[in-house]
Order: structure tokens, then sequence, then C-alpha cells
């Protein structure tokens, strides 16, 4: 029973990546750029992440983040500033587009995750301590 639940609650995880993959393509994002939207939103604040904090987030290399980035600030999703406090430090913010297509995404992936919630709440049900 334990294989069969992790294997459930695995595969169903890589349907939603997968299902994710796919709806970000659809808007013109690879999977890392829609995660970079999410996690600057996420930790959004005033005056926005920094990179070194998104890659902490995102499980990246700092050089790696900074590439993600300049990709997705040439698309016109992001904008990077200077910290008014610092300015060796690089700050993240979404632009009004970015804001959009993130709203859109978040709006689908809030969708199908109601559409999981009860399956979900039956594998942990079942993983539950005996």
């Amino acid at each position: 029973d334990d294989y069969r639940r992790l294997l459930a609650f695995r595969t169903g995880l890589l349907r939603f990546l997968h299902w994710s993959e796919e709806q970000a393509a659809a808007v013109g994002l690879t999977s890392a750029q829609h995660q970079l939207l999410l996690a600057v939103r996420g930790l959004d604040g005033d005056p926005g992440p920094t990179v070194g904090e998104i890659s902490e987030v995102l499980l990246l290399k700092h050089h790696s983040t900074v590439g993600l980035v300049d990709r997705t600030e040439a698309l016109g999703l992001v904008r990077r500033g200077k910290d008014a406090h610092d300015g060796r430090v690089v700050r993240v913010t979404l632009t009004a587009k970015g804001r959009r297509v993130l709203e859109q995404l978040s709006a689908r992936h809030l969708a199908e995750l109601e559409q999981l919630a009860p399956v979900l709440r039956a594998l942990l049900r079942d993983a539950a301590p005996r």
C-alpha cells in the first residue's frame, strides 16, 4: 500500500508539473521563467527581492538566476534596479506585463489545484501514521 500511495503521489506531482509547463509554454514562457515570475511576486516587498533571494527559492546558482532574469527581462516581464540603500544590490520587480501574465497563469494553476485537492487530501490521509 505504501508503494502504491507513493507512486500515486509522485505521478500526480509529475502530471501537475507537466501540465504547468504546458501552461507556461502556451503564454510563451519556459517553466523556469514562470517560476521566476512567481518567485518575484511571492517574495515581493518594496523594493523587490534580490537576485540572491530568488536564487534561494528557485534552488539555482547565482549566475544561473542572473541568466534567467536576463532572458525574462528581455521579454519585458521583469526589470532590475539598484537597491536604494546599497548600490551593489540588485532588486527584481515585475513589470505590468509580467503581472498580467503571472495573474493569468496563477488563475489557471489555482483552479487546477482545486481539482487536485481531493486527491491530495486522500493521499495524505492514507499516508498518516497508524
